[in-house]
C-alpha cells in the first residue's frame, strides 16, 4: 500500500516530537549536573532515542486500537494530535502490516542507540523500554473491559518513566531519579483525566472504560484535581534537587496545571476539556525547558 508523507506525519504525530525530545533530554541534563560524561554526541544520541522510542509507542497505540478507532464520531481530537487530522490505519492510507514494520524499525533503532551507551546505563533504559511498551499495550487493552481504572494507573507509568530514562543515560537509579518519577507520575494521571474528558464522545462510541465513563464527568474532573494536588506536593520535594531556573519553571508550570484543573472542575465538559488540555502540554514544556536552562546557565 502506498502512502504519501502526510499519513506518516499523522501516524507519528511528528509536530509533537520536540516535546518528547525536551522531556527525555531534561532528564539527561539533570543527571549531567552531577555526573561527568556529557558530550554533544551523547546528547544527540539521547534526543534520537527519545524521538524513536516515543513515536514507536504512539504507533503501537494506533495499531492496537485500529479497529476501535473506526467507531470514532468526533474528529476534533484527531485534529489536535495529528498535523493533517487523519487516522491513517482507519483511513487505510497505511496498512496494519506497514504500521507493524514502522513499530519494529523504530524500536530497533531506539534499542540500537541505547546499546551504544555504557554499562549499566544501557540496561536501565532497555528495561524501561520493555516495560513501557508492555504497559502501553496493557493500557490499550485493559480499558476495554474493567470496573476500576487499573489500566490507567499501570499504563501511565510509561509516560512517567520517560524522563527518568533520559536521566539514566548518565545517571543511576538514585533519589533524583525517584523524585522526577514521583513528580511526573501524578502529572501524567491528571493529564490523562483531562485527555479523557476532551475525548469522551469518541470513547463512549468505542465503549472504552475511561475515567469519565467509569465515574462521570464531574468525578473525572475531581480525578484531575486529586492528581494535580499530588503533583504540586511532589513538586515541593523535586524542587529540592533543582536549581533556581528549574524551580521557577516548576512554579510557572504548576500555575498552568492548576488553571486548567480549576477550569475543568468548574465546567467538566468535552469542549472545555479540549480547550484546556493545551495548558497541560504547556506546563510540561515549561518544566523541561526550565531544567534544561538550569544546566545551560
Amino acid at each position: 500500500m502506498r502512502a504519501g508523507l502526510g499519513p506518516y506525519l499523522d501516524l507519528l504525530r511528528l509536530h509533537f516530537a520536540p516535546a518528547w525530545i525536551l522531556l527525555f533530554c531534561s532528564g539527561t541534563l539533570l543527571a549531567a549536573a552531577n555526573h561527568a560524561g556529557l558530550s554533544p554526541g551523547l546528547l544527540a544520541t539521547a534526543a534520537l532515542i527519545a524521538l524513536l522510542g516515543f513515536t514507536a509507542g504512539l504507533v503501537l497505540n494506533d495499531y492496537v486500537d485500529r479497529d476501535l478507532d473506526r467507531l470514532a464520531v468526533d474528529n476534533r481530537f484527531t485534529r489536535y494530535w495529528r498535523p493533517f487530522g487523519t487516522r491513517p490505519l482507519v483511513d487505510k492510507t497505511i496498512s496494519p502490516a506497514r504500521a507493524r514494520l514502522v513499530i519494529v524499525l523504530l524500536v530497533l533503532g531506539a534499542a540500537a542507540l541505547v546499546l551504544t551507551l555504557p554499562w549499566p546505563h544501557c540496561i536501565y533504559i532497555l528495561a524501561i523500554m520493555g516495560w513501557s511498551y508492555l504497559a502501553e499495550y496493557l493500557y490499550q487493552v485493559g480499558k476495554r473491559r474493567q470496573r476500576y481504572p487499573i489500566s490507567q494507573l499501570i499504563g501511565r507509568t510509561d509516560f512517567a518513566l520517560f524522563p527518568v530514562a533520559g536521566y539514566l543515560v548518565l545517571g543511576h537509579p538514585d533519589t533524583t531519579a525517584l523524585l522526577y518519577f514521583l513528580f511526573f507520575y501524578p502529572y501524567a494521571l491528571a493529564h490523562l483525566g483531562a485527555n479523557d474528558i476532551a475525548d469522551v464522545s469518541n470513547d463512549r462510541a468505542r465503549r472504552l472504560q475511561t475515567i469519565p465513563l467509569l465515574y462521570g464527568m464531574g468525578s473525572a474532573a475531581r480525578w484531575v484535581l486529586v492528581f494535580a494536588l499530588l503533583h504540586v506536593a511532589a513538586a515541593l520535594l523535586f524542587g529540592i534537587v533543582l536549581g533556581p531556573i528549574a524551580r521557577g519553571g516548576l512554579v510557572a508550570g504548576l500555575a498552568c496545571v492548576m488553571v486548567a484543573t480549576v477550569g475543568l472542575v468548574r465546567r467538566p465538559t468535552e469542549p472545555n476539556g479540549l480547550r484546556l488540555l493545551p495548558l497541560f502540554h504547556l506546563a510540561m514544556a515549561i518544566y523541561t525547558i526550565g531544567i534544561i536552562l538550569d544546566y545551560v546557565f
